[in-house]
Protein backbone atom coordinates (compact mmCIF):
# COMPACT_ATOMS: atom_id res chain seq x y z
CA UNK A 1 0.00 0.00 0.00
CA UNK A 2 1.45 3.49 -0.87
CA UNK A 3 1.29 6.00 1.84
CA UNK A 4 0.04 9.64 0.58
CA UNK A 5 2.02 12.60 2.06
CA UNK A 6 5.50 10.65 2.67
CA UNK A 7 8.93 11.90 1.53
CA UNK A 8 9.15 9.57 -0.97
CA UNK A 9 5.91 10.17 -2.52
CA UNK A 10 5.71 13.73 -2.09
CA UNK A 11 4.92 16.09 -5.50
CA UNK A 12 8.41 16.93 -7.11
CA UNK A 13 8.91 20.65 -8.58
CA UNK A 14 9.79 20.94 -11.72
CA UNK A 15 14.21 21.28 -12.42
CA UNK A 16 15.70 24.55 -11.04
CA UNK A 17 12.68 25.54 -8.57
CA UNK A 18 14.36 24.74 -5.34
CA UNK A 19 17.52 26.20 -6.18
CA UNK A 20 15.57 29.86 -6.56
CA UNK A 21 15.96 31.86 -3.46
CA UNK A 22 12.31 33.33 -2.95
CA UNK A 23 12.34 37.69 -4.45
CA UNK A 24 12.43 39.79 -1.43
CA UNK A 25 10.90 43.25 -2.04
CA UNK A 26 12.01 46.34 -0.02
CA UNK A 27 11.28 47.00 3.18
CA UNK A 28 7.88 49.08 3.64
CA UNK A 29 7.71 49.22 7.98
CA UNK A 30 10.03 50.11 10.58
CA UNK A 31 9.93 48.62 13.97
CA UNK A 32 7.90 51.80 16.23
CA UNK A 33 7.70 54.44 13.70
CA UNK A 34 4.11 54.49 12.28
CA UNK A 35 5.04 56.36 9.08
CA UNK A 36 8.45 55.87 7.80
CA UNK A 37 9.98 57.63 4.67
CA UNK A 38 9.65 54.52 2.14
CA UNK A 39 12.84 54.80 -0.44
CA UNK A 40 13.59 51.04 -0.77
CA UNK A 41 11.11 49.99 -3.76
CA UNK A 42 12.09 52.66 -6.57
CA UNK A 43 8.12 53.52 -5.96
CA UNK A 44 7.42 57.45 -7.21
CA UNK A 45 7.87 60.50 -4.91
CA UNK A 46 4.52 62.25 -5.87
CA UNK A 47 2.38 59.57 -6.38
CA UNK A 48 0.24 58.91 -9.37
CA UNK A 49 -1.98 61.16 -11.87
CA UNK A 50 -5.43 62.56 -9.93
CA UNK A 51 -6.95 61.35 -13.22
CA UNK A 52 -5.45 57.28 -12.35
CA UNK A 53 -6.97 57.62 -8.85
CA UNK A 54 -10.42 58.81 -9.99
CA UNK A 55 -10.41 56.21 -13.27
CA UNK A 56 -9.65 53.35 -10.31
CA UNK A 57 -12.11 54.45 -8.02
CA UNK A 58 -14.56 54.99 -10.85
CA UNK A 59 -14.73 51.16 -12.00
CA UNK A 60 -15.73 50.57 -8.20
CA UNK A 61 -19.61 49.18 -8.69
CA UNK A 62 -17.88 47.63 -12.16
CA UNK A 63 -15.87 44.72 -10.14
CA UNK A 64 -18.24 42.26 -10.54
CA UNK A 65 -17.81 42.83 -14.92
CA UNK A 66 -14.67 40.38 -16.47
CA UNK A 67 -11.75 43.47 -17.59
CA UNK A 68 -11.22 43.90 -21.88
CA UNK A 69 -9.21 40.97 -21.84
CA UNK A 70 -7.21 42.63 -25.16
CA UNK A 71 -6.59 45.72 -23.14
CA UNK A 72 -7.84 47.94 -26.52
CA UNK A 73 -8.55 51.13 -25.58
CA UNK A 74 -4.69 51.34 -23.22
CA UNK A 75 -2.89 49.63 -26.21
CA UNK A 76 -4.28 52.14 -28.59
CA UNK A 77 -3.45 55.06 -26.10
CA UNK A 78 0.01 53.42 -25.98
CA UNK A 79 0.17 53.06 -29.32
CA UNK A 80 -0.95 57.31 -30.12
CA UNK A 81 1.80 58.26 -27.27
CA UNK A 82 4.63 55.90 -28.35
CA UNK A 83 4.02 56.27 -32.24
CA UNK A 84 3.59 52.53 -32.28
CA UNK A 85 1.16 50.17 -33.82
CA UNK A 86 -1.01 48.53 -31.01
CA UNK A 87 -1.13 45.16 -32.40
CA UNK A 88 2.27 44.84 -31.22
CA UNK A 89 1.86 45.71 -27.55
CA UNK A 90 0.85 43.07 -24.82
CA UNK A 91 -0.58 44.18 -21.85
CA UNK A 92 0.54 42.22 -18.50
CA UNK A 93 0.10 42.35 -14.64
CA UNK A 94 3.52 43.79 -14.57
CA UNK A 95 6.26 43.58 -16.62
CA UNK A 96 7.01 40.96 -14.63
CA UNK A 97 4.32 39.07 -15.76
CA UNK A 98 5.74 39.74 -19.21
CA UNK A 99 9.69 38.68 -18.59
CA UNK A 100 7.80 35.01 -17.20
CA UNK A 101 5.73 34.62 -20.54
CA UNK A 102 8.77 35.26 -22.44
CA UNK A 103 10.82 32.85 -20.61
CA UNK A 104 7.99 30.24 -21.21
CA UNK A 105 7.97 30.84 -24.62
CA UNK A 106 11.10 30.97 -25.49
CA UNK A 107 13.79 29.49 -22.87
CA UNK A 108 11.86 26.47 -21.41
CA UNK A 109 14.01 23.45 -22.22
CA UNK A 110 12.47 21.07 -24.66
CA UNK A 111 12.87 17.81 -26.50
CA UNK A 112 14.38 19.28 -29.24
CA UNK A 113 16.44 21.87 -27.45
CA UNK A 114 17.33 20.22 -23.83
CA UNK A 115 19.60 22.73 -22.15
CA UNK A 116 18.82 26.49 -22.09
CA UNK A 117 20.28 29.50 -21.28
CA UNK A 118 19.44 32.71 -20.17
CA UNK A 119 21.75 35.46 -20.05
CA UNK A 120 21.46 38.44 -17.77
CA UNK A 121 23.81 41.34 -16.67
CA UNK A 122 25.46 40.65 -13.59
CA UNK A 123 24.07 43.21 -11.20
CA UNK A 124 20.74 43.25 -13.18
CA UNK A 125 16.65 42.83 -12.16
CA UNK A 126 16.56 39.51 -9.94
CA UNK A 127 13.92 38.64 -11.89
CA UNK A 128 15.70 37.45 -14.85
CA UNK A 129 17.63 34.62 -13.23
CA UNK A 130 14.51 33.65 -10.69
CA UNK A 131 12.55 33.15 -13.81
CA UNK A 132 14.91 31.03 -15.81
CA UNK A 133 15.25 28.24 -13.05
CA UNK A 134 11.79 28.71 -12.70
CA UNK A 135 11.16 27.11 -16.33
CA UNK A 136 14.62 25.21 -16.17
CA UNK A 137 16.35 27.32 -17.99
CA UNK A 138 20.47 28.06 -16.85
CA UNK A 139 20.96 31.69 -15.83
CA UNK A 140 23.79 33.11 -16.76
CA UNK A 141 25.20 36.60 -15.27
CA UNK A 142 27.35 38.44 -17.30
CA UNK A 143 30.22 40.54 -15.60
CA UNK A 144 30.02 43.87 -15.98
CA UNK A 145 32.84 46.91 -16.03
CA UNK A 146 32.10 49.81 -13.85
CA UNK A 147 28.94 48.73 -12.82
CA UNK A 148 27.31 49.29 -16.47
CA UNK A 149 26.35 46.05 -18.90
CA UNK A 150 29.13 44.46 -20.95
CA UNK A 151 28.20 44.54 -24.41
CA UNK A 152 31.34 42.32 -25.18
CA UNK A 153 30.87 40.09 -22.24
CA UNK A 154 27.46 39.67 -23.35
CA UNK A 155 28.11 38.46 -27.05
CA UNK A 156 31.64 35.95 -25.73
CA UNK A 157 29.23 34.25 -23.40
CA UNK A 158 26.37 33.46 -26.14
CA UNK A 159 26.56 29.75 -26.72
CA UNK A 160 24.25 27.31 -29.12
CA UNK A 161 22.08 27.38 -25.82
CA UNK A 162 21.11 30.85 -25.22
CA UNK A 163 17.56 31.78 -25.85
CA UNK A 164 16.97 35.21 -24.08
CA UNK A 165 19.31 38.22 -23.33
CA UNK A 166 17.65 40.26 -21.15
CA UNK A 167 19.50 43.56 -20.31
CA UNK A 168 18.07 46.51 -18.10
CA UNK A 169 18.18 49.66 -19.87
CA UNK A 170 18.77 51.73 -17.65
CA UNK A 171 19.74 49.12 -15.10
CA UNK A 172 18.38 48.35 -11.84
CA UNK A 173 20.26 49.25 -9.04
CA UNK A 174 22.79 50.48 -10.75
CA UNK A 175 21.44 53.52 -12.43
CA UNK A 176 23.70 52.98 -15.39
CA UNK A 177 22.75 52.60 -19.18
CA UNK A 178 24.16 51.87 -22.91
CA UNK A 179 23.56 54.04 -25.29
CA UNK A 180 21.47 53.37 -28.92
CA UNK A 181 24.91 52.70 -30.62
CA UNK A 182 26.02 50.31 -28.04
CA UNK A 183 22.27 48.64 -27.88
CA UNK A 184 22.64 48.18 -31.75
CA UNK A 185 26.06 46.62 -31.24
CA UNK A 186 24.65 44.27 -29.01
CA UNK A 187 21.70 43.25 -31.01
CA UNK A 188 23.45 43.00 -34.28
CA UNK A 189 26.14 40.23 -32.26
CA UNK A 190 23.20 37.90 -31.47
CA UNK A 191 22.21 35.01 -33.58
CA UNK A 192 18.93 35.36 -35.07
CA UNK A 193 17.07 32.62 -32.76
CA UNK A 194 18.03 34.95 -29.25
CA UNK A 195 15.69 37.54 -28.40
CA UNK A 196 16.61 40.65 -27.02
CA UNK A 197 14.37 42.12 -24.01
CA UNK A 198 15.36 45.43 -23.20
CA UNK A 199 13.74 46.09 -20.25
CA UNK A 200 13.17 50.04 -20.09
CA UNK A 201 11.00 50.08 -16.89
CA UNK A 202 13.20 53.61 -15.94
CA UNK A 203 13.38 55.21 -19.49
CA UNK A 204 11.09 58.03 -18.94
CA UNK A 205 13.47 59.27 -16.33
CA UNK A 206 16.48 59.12 -18.89
CA UNK A 207 18.07 62.44 -20.32
CA UNK A 208 20.31 61.42 -22.23
CA UNK A 209 21.01 62.15 -26.11
CA UNK A 210 22.14 59.03 -26.90
CA UNK A 211 19.72 56.98 -24.66
CA UNK A 212 16.85 54.91 -26.73
CA UNK A 213 14.40 52.69 -24.91
CA UNK A 214 14.60 49.72 -27.23
CA UNK A 215 11.31 51.00 -29.98
CA UNK A 216 13.66 51.41 -32.70
CA UNK A 217 15.51 47.73 -32.82
CA UNK A 218 12.09 46.50 -32.43
CA UNK A 219 11.02 47.84 -35.25
CA UNK A 220 13.94 46.54 -37.27
CA UNK A 221 14.25 43.16 -36.10
CA UNK A 222 11.87 39.80 -35.49
CA UNK A 223 14.19 38.64 -32.28
CA UNK A 224 13.46 41.97 -30.15
CA UNK A 225 11.29 42.78 -27.31
CA UNK A 226 11.11 46.23 -25.24
CA UNK A 227 9.48 45.77 -21.83
CA UNK A 228 7.86 48.98 -19.79
CA UNK A 229 5.91 49.41 -16.67
CA UNK A 230 3.53 51.94 -15.01
CA UNK A 231 4.85 51.51 -11.77
CA UNK A 232 7.74 53.85 -11.36
CA UNK A 233 6.77 57.25 -13.04
CA UNK A 234 3.55 56.05 -13.25
CA UNK A 235 2.92 55.72 -9.78
CA UNK A 236 1.12 52.24 -10.37
CA UNK A 237 2.94 49.75 -8.62
CA UNK A 238 0.14 48.45 -6.82
CA UNK A 239 -2.14 47.95 -9.67
CA UNK A 240 0.68 45.89 -11.26
CA UNK A 241 0.22 46.89 -14.95
CA UNK A 242 2.97 46.32 -17.55
CA UNK A 243 3.45 46.52 -21.55
CA UNK A 244 5.66 45.07 -24.21
CA UNK A 245 6.30 46.09 -28.18
CA UNK A 246 7.18 42.94 -30.01
CA UNK A 247 7.66 42.03 -33.70
CA UNK A 248 4.08 40.31 -34.60
CA UNK A 249 5.18 36.97 -34.07
CA UNK A 250 6.10 37.25 -30.59
CA UNK A 251 3.24 39.36 -29.76
CA UNK A 252 1.32 36.51 -30.95
CA UNK A 253 3.04 34.38 -29.33
CA UNK A 254 2.75 35.93 -25.78
CA UNK A 255 -0.83 36.71 -26.51
CA UNK A 256 -1.65 32.73 -27.00
CA UNK A 257 -0.05 31.66 -23.73
CA UNK A 258 -0.79 34.81 -21.37
CA UNK A 259 -4.18 34.39 -19.30
CA UNK A 260 -7.52 35.66 -21.02
CA UNK A 261 -7.93 38.16 -18.43
CA UNK A 262 -4.50 39.07 -17.04
CA UNK A 263 -4.76 42.72 -16.10
CA UNK A 264 -7.61 43.75 -13.74
CA UNK A 265 -10.33 46.48 -15.35
CA UNK A 266 -8.73 49.00 -12.67
CA UNK A 267 -5.74 48.43 -13.80
CA UNK A 268 -6.34 49.29 -17.29
CA UNK A 269 -8.63 52.29 -16.24
CA UNK A 270 -6.39 54.18 -14.29
CA UNK A 271 -3.24 53.27 -16.53
CA UNK A 272 -5.27 54.82 -19.58
CA UNK A 273 -5.86 58.17 -17.71
CA UNK A 274 -2.11 58.19 -16.48
CA UNK A 275 -0.79 57.59 -20.11
CA UNK A 276 -2.85 60.73 -20.98
CA UNK A 277 -2.29 63.01 -18.20
CA UNK A 278 1.08 64.31 -19.95
CA UNK A 279 1.18 67.16 -17.68
CA UNK A 280 1.32 64.85 -14.72
CA UNK A 281 4.38 63.17 -16.37
CA UNK A 282 6.15 66.46 -16.99
CA UNK A 283 6.11 67.00 -13.66
CA UNK A 284 7.33 63.44 -12.03
CA UNK A 285 10.60 64.21 -14.58
CA UNK A 286 11.22 67.52 -13.34
CA UNK A 287 11.25 66.54 -9.98
CA UNK A 288 13.56 64.17 -10.78
CA UNK A 289 15.60 65.81 -12.87
CA UNK A 290 15.87 68.30 -9.57
CA UNK A 291 16.05 65.90 -6.32
CA UNK A 292 18.77 63.49 -8.11
CA UNK A 293 21.61 65.31 -9.21
CA UNK A 294 20.68 67.13 -5.49
CA UNK A 295 20.77 63.65 -3.53
CA UNK A 296 23.90 62.67 -5.76
CA UNK A 297 26.27 65.80 -5.07
CA UNK A 298 25.20 65.72 -1.44
CA UNK A 299 26.22 61.82 -1.30
CA UNK A 300 29.44 62.49 -2.95
CA UNK A 301 30.34 65.72 -0.88
CA UNK A 302 30.52 62.92 1.85
CA UNK A 303 32.97 60.74 0.03
CA UNK A 304 30.64 58.30 -0.62
CA UNK A 305 31.18 56.67 -3.85
CA UNK A 306 28.43 57.25 -6.41
CA UNK A 307 27.82 55.53 -9.81
CA UNK A 308 26.11 58.05 -11.67
CA UNK A 309 22.18 57.32 -12.39
CA UNK A 310 20.14 58.19 -14.63
CA UNK A 311 17.14 56.27 -12.94
CA UNK A 312 14.93 57.26 -10.06
CA UNK A 313 17.35 56.05 -7.42
CA UNK A 314 21.03 56.34 -6.85
CA UNK A 315 23.32 53.70 -5.12
CA UNK A 316 26.60 54.88 -2.89
CA UNK A 317 29.01 52.62 -1.94
CA UNK A 318 30.11 52.59 1.65
CA UNK A 319 33.51 52.41 3.49
CA UNK A 320 34.73 48.75 3.62
CA UNK A 321 35.15 49.59 7.51
CA UNK A 322 32.34 47.90 9.66
CA UNK A 323 31.35 51.25 11.95
CA UNK A 324 30.32 52.71 8.23
CA UNK A 325 29.78 50.36 6.07
CA UNK A 326 26.64 49.70 3.84
CA UNK A 327 24.84 47.14 6.63
CA UNK A 328 25.20 49.62 9.41
CA UNK A 329 23.93 52.82 7.37
CA UNK A 330 21.19 51.04 6.34
CA UNK A 331 20.24 50.17 10.03
CA UNK A 332 21.37 53.39 11.22
CA UNK A 333 18.99 54.97 8.37
CA UNK A 334 16.34 52.82 9.50
CA UNK A 335 16.55 53.69 13.07
CA UNK A 336 15.39 57.15 12.12
CA UNK A 337 12.44 55.87 9.74
CA UNK A 338 14.45 55.79 6.93
CA UNK A 339 13.90 52.73 4.98
CA UNK A 340 16.38 51.83 1.83
CA UNK A 341 17.59 49.00 0.28
CA UNK A 342 20.31 46.40 0.74
CA UNK A 343 22.29 45.15 -2.01
CA UNK A 344 23.73 41.77 -1.30
CA UNK A 345 21.43 40.06 -3.00
CA UNK A 346 22.64 41.74 -6.63
CA UNK A 347 26.13 40.69 -5.44
CA UNK A 348 26.95 44.80 -3.89
CA UNK A 349 27.30 43.65 -0.23
CA UNK A 350 28.79 47.44 0.33
CA UNK A 351 25.97 49.72 -1.65
CA UNK A 352 22.51 50.58 -0.55
CA UNK A 353 20.19 52.20 -3.06
CA UNK A 354 17.93 54.95 -2.00
CA UNK A 355 14.72 56.06 -4.13
CA UNK A 356 14.28 59.33 -4.95
CA UNK A 357 11.80 60.64 -2.51
CA UNK A 358 9.92 64.30 -2.08
CA UNK A 359 12.03 67.21 -1.49
CA UNK A 360 11.50 66.86 2.42
CA UNK A 361 12.45 63.47 2.36
CA UNK A 362 15.80 63.99 0.39
CA UNK A 363 16.52 66.70 2.64
CA UNK A 364 16.18 64.40 6.01
CA UNK A 365 18.40 61.45 4.06
CA UNK A 366 21.26 63.72 3.47
CA UNK A 367 21.06 65.38 6.43
CA UNK A 368 21.09 61.80 8.13
CA UNK A 369 24.09 60.24 5.71
CA UNK A 370 25.82 63.65 6.97
CA UNK A 371 25.34 62.40 10.53
CA UNK A 372 26.18 58.96 10.35
CA UNK A 373 29.56 59.88 8.02
CA UNK A 374 30.40 62.41 10.19
CA UNK A 375 32.98 60.03 12.46
CA UNK A 376 34.47 58.71 9.50
CA UNK A 377 35.29 61.97 8.05
CA UNK A 378 36.48 63.13 10.69
CA UNK A 379 39.15 60.18 11.31
CA UNK A 380 37.56 58.11 14.21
Amino acid sequence: MVTLGTTANAPVPGPGILDIAPYIGGDSTAAGIERPIRLASNESALGPSPNAIAAYRGLADEIHRYPDGGAARLREALGRHHGLDPDRIVCGAGSDELIGLLLRAYASPNSKLPDSEVLYSRHGFLMYPIGAKSVGATPVGVPERQLTADVDGFLARVTERTRIVFIANPNNPTGTYLSADEMARLHAGLPGHVVLAIDAAYAEFVNRNDYEPGIGLVNRADNVVMLRTFSKIYALAGLRLGWAYCPPAIADVLNRIRGPFNVTAPALAAGLAAIEDVGALARARAHNERWLPFLSERLSALGLELTPSVGNFVLPRFPDDPRYNADAAFEFMQSRGILTRKMGGYGLPQHVRITIGTGEEMEIVAANLAEFMADFEAGA
